[in-house]
């Protein structure tokens, strides 16, 4: 792969894109019932390089927890640690164990915990200590020691219901205390079961829970207060102390979980649990993982690389969550139960995070699963009048900004992925663009400022001490206009694809002429996307490291114009126009790598709390950065993505519990390193066409629906030989730094020579 070829990696990437954006081809997949597609399975067991704790200390936001749920199950549990301490993993102490976690980084919706001794109701007094040199945590199983009561605690889960496990070391009778919160109902049925709900958000969680052994005592508190009848259904805190007697020293609590009602949670403990032991249960999710997992094979790595990559497919299979209970669903979006058609319901998505790498991973993976993640996106429409941002189990939670729905629709609609009603899909994307509105943090009918949008092609900004006139504009949030207009005009451009999909030749002029409103807020005097007040004059005096409000968000989301500036995917050689050409976009890359903030990088990061993992001004850990050292391949610098790929993987993410960049939002930040680990990123949603980076593993095996499979092989790679010398695709010398996800669902190798030094003539 001579690079006097990729030079012109601009012109065969238009080919491959740009082009087909006005005679869009339209890849098929064969998609393959998901009993059959991974039937060999693993020759590996690739779950034992998890580890659960990756993560699990924020480089400065947000935490993980060490989940263990089955992929994309609705029952997710970690323990309750340190209330109020922001990473986990240095909680000294557990305060117990929920019922279940309903939403990616949610609060979890009732807990019980195990003790010996004298039962209590203070939460203090009932947590213990607990060290991690005596714990065991996989996906599908986690065993601790609970040192203040001498118990062994241990927990697995199935689809519905999660399985606690408590050995009483001491002679001294043991407790089980659930604990549920505000409008919530607990009952005892006979001695060995219970059952009840909690509400929230506007919703109710219901549970039923057997235990093994029957209890000796029960004490039923309500705002600590001992309360006589079996039943306690009024609005305040409930507790329920079970105690067993000194000769019971081991106590199995199976609890089944619904969203529908209490019959439903015993039927789905009943079909999940009913004749299997603990341990049988444990090892039907370690099966479940050791199929997911293996779907990707890796080869000449050390065994950190191998943690790294595979805690991350974990974390991928996090979301989206089916919430559908053997042929039903609880919808919070219209709050009615319905039938699934056999399709399940996914919510539980972030979708200004995962439509840039999660999704694309599972289009490979798993595309029948994205089929139906799909028609549960257009079920919600269908069920609340709009596509939403953030489905959660309980609604839309309009986090973030964008019409990101466009985006995911047309990737998979370009990438084969069929079997959803494309025109109902359409529908609800086009309304949010055209009749909704687009200012972050808000989902629904449109604004003033949306008129001015639709009217004059960018969102109006403010000067910085300005007061905002709008209500409708988020306190904290703010107007994020040039973000908003970045944003918008890629969601647009997508949504002309789909226009042509379905054959709609006005609205595909509308939309491709929307798609370039990200002209608009470029500023030639500056070489910066730039805010614009509705008067048509830029926002003076400008600053590309804007500070107004945390993460400049009067202007910017969460980072500043040297990220947002790079922000046009669906039009690369656009920006590279307006930058003056391939040379002067290259040097303004290099610079973003190589400049450093200007007031200082302690200062920096208090204005910009999200921009974590700073590499000169490049933000590894936050997401409208992921495809920023990508780039260089559309400019004919292709072994500077190569470089800065490996450096980013090398230095940002590790094994331990600070072993990423920034905050992982649901498998976001995880796919960007698988994707980039196996030496390849999807960079424009849309167009099926992937970049090449440099790979970390010498052979890479992707198990592909019906039994396919695409392989990379990096021959002598290295963490010094970074560089790929040359590259073959199937047999045929692959010409430039990019290939279609046809050629890679098709099977087939790609082949890399690597070297130490890049090949640049």
């Amino acid at each position: 792969m001579q690079n006097k070829v990729w030079g012109n990696s601009l012109t065969l990437f238009n080919n491959l894109f740009f082009k087909p954006i006005q005679t869009m081809r339209i890849f098929s997949i064969a998609i393959v019932a998901a009993a059959i597609v991974f039937l060999t399975g693993c020759r590996n067991d690739e779950g034992v390089y998890v580890d659960p704790s990756i993560g699990s200390v924020a480089p400065l936001l947000t935490t993980l927890g060490p989940t263990v749920h089955r992929p994309n199950s609705m029952v997710r549990v970690f323990p309750i640690t340190q209330p109020g301490l922001s990473d986990k993993y240095f909680s000294d102490r557990i305060f117990g164990f929920p019922l279940n976690i309903p939403a990616y980084r949610d609060r979890y919706i009732g807990s019980l915990m195990a003790t010996t001794g004298a039962a209590c109701l203070n939460p203090d007094s009932l947590s213990s200590l607990y060290d991690h040199t005596s714990e065991e945590s996989h996906p599908w199983v986690h065993q601790v020691w609970l040192q203040d009561f001498d118990i062994d605690a241990s927990w697995t889960t199935s689809e519905h219901a999660v399985l606690y496990r408590f050995t009483f070391n001491r002679e001294a009778g043991g407790n089980l205390v659930f604990r549920l919160s505000g409008n919530c109902m607990i009952e005892a049925l006979g001695q060995d079961s219970l059952a009840g709900w909690e509400e929230f958000n506007g919703m109710k969680q219901y549970f039923f829970c057997r235990l093994d052994h029957p209890w000796h005592q029960l004490a039923l508190y309500r705002n600590d207060t001992l309360v006589q009848e079996q039943t306690a259904d009024s609005i305040g805190n409930k507790v329920l102390v079970l105690s067993f007697g000194k000769d019971t020293r081991e106590v199995e609590a199976r609890i089944g979980i619904s969203y529908i009602d209490i019959p439903q949670a015993s039927v789905n403990l009943e079909k999940e649990t009913s004749g299997k032991t603990f341990r049988s249960i444990e090892n039907e999710s370690h099966a479940l993982w050791k199929k997911a997992l293996g779907k990707i094979e890796v080869e000449g790595a050390t065994d950190r690389e191998k943690r790294i990559f595979y805690t991350g497919l974990y974390r991928a299979y996090e979301r989206m969550v089916n919430i559908s209970e053997y042929g039903r669903y609880y919808s919070g979006y219209d709050h009615q139960v319905h039938k699934d058609n056999g399709d399940g319901f996914y919510v539980d998505d972030w979708l200004w995070d995962t439509f840039r790498s999660l999704h694309p991973l599972m289009f490979i993976l798993d595309p029948a699963m994205q089929a139906k993640e799909l028609k549960s996106y257009i079920s919600i429409y269908e069920q609340s009048g709009w596509m939403p941002l953030f489905p959660q189990v309980f609604g839309d939670n309009p986090c973030m900004l964008g019409n990101h729905s466009a985006a995911l629709f047309a990737d998979a609609w370009a990438k084969g992925i069929r079997g959803f009603d494309l025109a109902k899909a359409y529908e609800g994307i086009r309304k949010n663009a055209l009749e909704g509105t687009l200012l972050p943090w808000r989902n629904g009918p449109k604004t003033p400022l949306d008129d001015f949008y639709n009217h004059y092609g960018w969102f109006p900004a403010l000067p910085p001490d300005s007061a905002e006139p709008y209500p409708q504009v988020h306190p904290w949030e703010k107007r994020q206009a040039v973000a908003v207009t970045l944003e918008e005009s890629l969601d647009d451009a997508c949504t002309a694809l789909l226009a042509k999909a379905l054959g709609k030749k006005e609205d595909v002029r509308l939309f491709e002429k929307r798609s370039k409103n990200f002209v608009n807020v470029f500023n030639p005097a500056t070489g910066f996307m730039s805010p614009k007040r509705a008067n048509g004059e830029w926002v003076t005096p400008f600053d590309p490291q804007l500070s107004a409000w945390y993460g400049a968000r009067m202007y910017f989301t969460e980072n500043d114009s040297w990220i947002w500036t790079w922000n046009v995917t669906e039009d690369i050689p656009g920006l590279i126009g307006l930058m003056g050409g391939n040379e002067k976009f290259a040097a303004r890359l290099d610079e973003l790598f190589n400049r450093g903030p200007e007031n200082g990088k302690w200062m920096f990061m208090g204005q910009f709390p999200d921009a974590t993992g700073l590499q000169g001004l490049y933000v590894a850990g936050n997401e409208p950065a992921f495809h920023i050292p990508y780039l260089y391949d559309y400019c004919g610098q292709p072994w500077k993505t190569q470089r800065k790929i490996r450096q980013i993987m090398q230095v940002w993410f590790d094994d331990s519990p600070l072993g990423l960049p920034g905050d992982e939002d649901g498998g976001a930040m995880s796919a960007w390193y698988i994707f980039s680990a196996m030496g390849f990123y999807p960079v424009t949603p849309g167009s099926a066409i992937y970049a090449l980076g440099s790979p970390v593993f010498n052979k890479i095996t992707i198990h592909l629906p019906g039994g396919k499979r695409f392989v990379v092989e990096a021959h002598g790679n290295s963490p010094k030989n970074v560089y790929i010398q040359s590259a073959i695709l199937n047999g045929k010398p692959l010409k430039s730094p990019f290939f279609s996800h046809d050629e890679l669902t098709r099977g087939g190798k790609l082949t890399l020579l690597m070297g130490p030094r890049p090949v640049r003539e």
